[in-house]
């Protein structure tokens, strides 16, 4: 596999289903004919990688948002995608000119999927422009650039979410749900992990200037928030190390971590992430009443789970539909918010550098410091 695209690229069905961001959390999601209404959140993409690739895909059976503009430094792209999904001419930018957005009164959102260490910077442009953003994760190289990017959204007046696309997942959601309502009982153990054989040796997760991080940064983050919303707390200490197996190769980026996250409630969550190997995805929350187990647990699907109960029977759908439809409720109907703002961004980024802290002090338990 020579990228995460290639890994997480084993896509869903994509059947056509509700945004899940206008349930609560105790919800599950009901298939419904597919109808779009009037009202429409008008989205570009920033960065037309794979990813937004994906995404673009997608949107093609988005209720409620809709793909408008583009947003490129490679010219050749733009006139591609022009053509793919009918983009007007006036809603394409490069990467110089993106702040005259502001200007243009048929895009309401862009969505940033750039290269990791860009995010920071096309984040403060795009808020500059009076644009939402939807800034895909890690969402910044660490918490500092993070709280100035929550900043600058909120002194623009406009919205920040970070693409946590398993916050609408039906069988995350479900997780959720089951612990929310005391049906696993007290939360006791969590054990997680996500990861993938990196291949192409010259690509841009692991040149540190682009990526910010290795492993931990680019998947390292499901994990981490898997064991969050697994336990519904937030972790007070780390542990965390560091293994390289291929010391050239991984030369700017770490290969693969192991960290241990402490919580309030006494539970440990044992986590771990790599570039190293494949056949590394599962989230494991038991409870003193049962147990949830998601295997594949991050990827692009299909999610497979099963309970103390039995196998789980929810849908299998294109994560990213359900994403832009939820995010678009959000905005436009003034929906809850399933923990995908900048905020949820800011409380990982603050945990991420806590790991790497421990892995210079040599294994060290940092205490994490949420100020």
């Amino acid at each position: 596999m020579n990228s995460r695209r290639d890994f997480l690229q084993k896509v869903s069905l994509g059947l056509g289903v509700t945004a899940l961001s206008s349930l609560p959390a105790t919800a599950n999601t009901i298939p419904e004919p597919f109808v779009r209404p009037e009202k429409q959140l008008r989205v570009a993409l920033m960065g037309l990688g794979g990813y937004a690739g994906i995404v673009a895909e997608a949107m093609q059976n988005c209720k409620m948002a809709t793909l408008v503009g583009l947003v490129s430094g490679t010219p050749s792209k733009i006139d591609t995608w022009k053509q793919k999904y009918n983009i007007p001419e006036k809603n394409t930018y490069n990467y110089e000119n993106v702040g005259d957005i502001k200007n243009n009164p048929d895009i309401d959102m862009v969505y940033i999927t750039t290269p990791n260490s860009l995010h920071h910077k096309h984040v403060l442009q795009v808020a500059a422009a009076g644009k939402h953003v939807l800034c895909e994760k890690p969402v910044a190289d660490n918490a500092r650039q993070t709280r100035e990017m929550i900043a600058a959204c909120e002194k623009a007046g406009v919205k920040f979410y970070i693409g946590y696309r398993m916050h609408f997942e039906p069988h995350t959601r479900e997780l959720i749900r089951m612990r929310e309502a005391g049906e696993l009982g007290k939360i006791m153990h969590v054990n997680n992990y996500m990861g993938f054989k990196s291949g192409d040796p010259n690509q841009w997760r692991l040149k540190k200037a682009l990526a910010g991080g290795g492993a931990m940064m680019d998947v390292g983050v499901y994990a981490l928030n898997g064991a969050r919303y697994a336990t519904g707390e937030e972790p007070i200490w780390v542990t965390a190390q560091e293994s390289k197996t291929d010391p050239v190769k991984f030369k700017e980026v770490d290969e693969t971590i192991t960290f241990q996250l402490g919580f309030p409630s006494g539970v440990i969550a044992n986590c771990g992430t790599t570039y190293a190997f494949n056949n590394c995805e599962r989230l494991y929350v038991i409870g003193d009443k049962g147990f949830v187990e998601l295997s594949p647990a991050f990827g692009y699907g299909p999610i497979k789970g099963r309970t103390h109960l039995g196998p789980m029977n929810q849908p299998v759908v294109k994560h990213q539909t359900l994403q832009m439809d939820g995010i678009a409720d959000i905005i436009l109907n003034n929906k809850p918010d399933p923990n995908v703002t900048g905020q949820e961004g800011l409380k990982d980024m603050i945990v991420v550098d806590a790991v790497y802290e421990s892995i210079r002090k040599g294994g060290q338990k940092i205490f994490i410091n949420k100020a």
